[in-house]
């Protein structure tokens, strides 16, 4: 995941682009990828696919020449698109131009201008303070023209029609914990479903922020009664604990399935309720839409310093942190594969366990006791109406031992899907 998070970390992203074309290229060679193309003014839902931004060049040289600020050197250095420029012009006039972080003058501030067109550069506070007066030479060399929108699809394929999605934003330039992290993440979960027959259908969108979760909505309108629901994968690699922000609905089976998850594991974690400012999950669980999306992230959304900087760059994303975001999104796939509505084939008393030997088919474990209270629940609450993950969290018991000892009364003719 980390080799995966450098190589992706120096293209310059937008949410349109050449640069976004790479990035699905680079996942593509990971996971198959079916990519779309959706030409500039196309209608969709409330907006429209806007025109399509490239970059090759951009700088500001001094009067004697020297580059003071250089795209070369960094992606971040230019607002996102930026219009074309070539002038000379006195620094008074270049400063309304220029955006720094006064209060973190060693990093470099993103910035971005996708539907009202203008140009502009940004910089390390500290660079600014040190320019002269004078005239400085401005070049920006980009393009904005009719184009199109670019996302990709990945697919694994399921025993059920019904889709899980997990959705990543891939639009940032240069920025490896927003949002190359959750990229990788989602890549890595994509290889270990694939290794499996999943029960569920797995949809994974990787699309550029807002626009592009918008235009997948508005062109599979017919697929949302599909979708159980899902999670946005976002900010996987940082140093911080993990934290889950719910679904509109608030009582999805991703959020139910993600909340024990945590608590079951018992480390530190965060659980948030919905609100519409974020990341993709905010148009997923739009009014209409209200689809159970939840969001997945470590330190979330503008909670720590590097946010939009410089300084989330690769040596800020750990390799612990993204398997920690994996292990927990994995366990939280295992409930949901495995969650299950029983009805007890037996419900006039306690059937005789002994008698069909289930007491010795759990033999030898470490917690058999708990393996025999965990069918004992199941049993009880196999009404049709209760979930495996409801009778782990009435009896408190682990979600796995639960679903063990629902396959084992399967199996000996006690309960039935």
């Amino acid at each position: 995941m980390k080799e995966l998070v450098e190589r992706l970390f120096p293209v310059c992203r937008s949410i349109t682009g050449n640069g976004l074309r790479r990035t699905l290229e680079i996942i593509g060679e990971q996971v198959e990828l079916a990519v779309s193309e959706v030409p500039t003014g196309t209608e969709v839902l409330d907006w429209t696919v806007p025109r399509e931004w490239n970059i090759r060049d951009a700088w500001v040289k001094d009067a004697s020449g020297r580059k003071v600020i250089d795209f070369a050197e960094h992606n971040l250095h230019v607002v996102g698109y930026s219009t074309p420029m070539h002038a000379v012009m006195p620094l008074a006039e270049l400063r309304e131009h220029l955006h720094t972080l006064p209060e973190q003058p060693a990093l470099i501030p993103y910035r971005t201008s996708y539907y009202a067109e203008r140009w502009g550069f940004c910089l390390r506070h500290d660079v600014l303070e040190s320019l002269p007066d004078g005239d400085y030479e401005v070049f920006i060399d980009s393009t904005l023209a009719d184009g199109h929108l670019s996302y990709g699809e990945h697919v694994v394929p399921g025993e059920l029609t019904d889709e899980i999605i997990v959705s990543c934003h891939i639009c940032h330039p240069s920025l490896a914990n927003d949002n190359m992290a959750g990229v990788a993440v989602a890549v890595e979960l994509a290889k270990r479903l694939a290794a499996r027959k999943p029960r569920y259908t797995y949809r994974f969108i990787f699309a550029p922020g807002t626009i592009g979760a918008i235009t997948w909505l508005a062109r599979n309108f017919e697929r949302v009664d599909r979708i159980l629901g899902g999670v946005t994968i976002a900010c996987a690699g940082d140093r911080g604990s993990v934290t889950y922000k719910r679904s509109r609905r608030g009582d999805a089976p991703m959020d139910r399935a993600m909340e024990h998850v945590l608590r079951e594991l018992g480390r530190e974690h965060t659980v948030l309720d919905f609100s519409p400012y974020g990341y993709d999950e905010r148009q997923y669980c739009s009014p209409g839409f209200n689809l159970g999306v939840g969001s997945l992230t470590r330190t979330p959304y503008a909670g720590y310093p590097e946010y939009h900087t410089s300084g989330d760059d690769p040596d800020f994303v750990t390799e612990e942190s993204m398997a920690d975001t994996l292990e927990t999104l994995w366990a939280a796939v295992t409930v949901l594969e495995r969650d299950r509505r029983y009805v007890n084939l037996s419900p006039y008393g306690e059937p005789q366990l002994g008698r069909r030997g289930l007491y010795d088919s759990l033999g030898g474990r470490s917690d058999t006791k708990q393996a025999q209270l965990a069918m004992l629940w199941v049993l009880n609450l196999s009404d049709g109406e209760h979930s495996l993950l409801d009778v782990a969290q009435r009896s408190g018991l682990p979600f796995a031992t639960v679903a063990d000892a629902a396959d084992a009364l399967r199996g000996a003719g006690l309960v039935k899907e």
